[in-house]
């Protein structure tokens, strides 16, 4: 009987442990949802929940390709997340295709990295070249 009462104990134990199956989002729809709405969704802040309302003031969103194309700092990577954690627009969820797949980036220069910094090698403005000019056009 105590045995039984212990398999019984652990059984419980491990079922609340390990549930079998995660909760599913609750659906937010991006052209209803207020402000503190859209910040249920993981993945949206207060600073990206006023750029998708600001956007929102010129008329509501199409479709995902409309989304990713009028909010800025969401490309299709996040839209795919943002639809995952339970935004929706028009009832659906990010398909991934469509003009969404081909929103331009933003353009790194050459001789710098992501966040500006000159890469190994790349010549600050005013250094000599092979020849032995200037790459400055300051002044003379």
């Amino acid at each position: 009987m105590i045995r039984f009462l212990a398999l019984l104990l652990v059984a419980a134990w491990l079922g609340a442990a390990c549930p079998a199956q995660a909760a599913a989002p609750t659906p937010v729809d991006v052209n209803k949802a207020s402000q503190a709405e859209l910040e249920t969704v993981k993945g949206i802040g207060p600073a990206m929940s006023s750029k998708i309302l600001a956007a929102r003031r010129s008329g509501d969103f199409r479709n995902w390709d409309d989304f990713v194309e009028r909010v800025s700092g969401v490309g299709p990577g996040n839209a795919r997340r943002m639809s995952e954690a339970g935004l929706r627009i028009a009832g659906s969820g990010f398909q991934g295709s469509g003009a969404a797949a081909g929103k331009p980036v933003r353009y790194v220069a050459p001789d710098r990295g992501a966040q500006g910094e000159r890469k190994p090698g790349a010549r600050a403005s005013g250094e000599k070249n092979e020849v032995g000019s200037s790459r400055s056009t300051s002044g003379g």
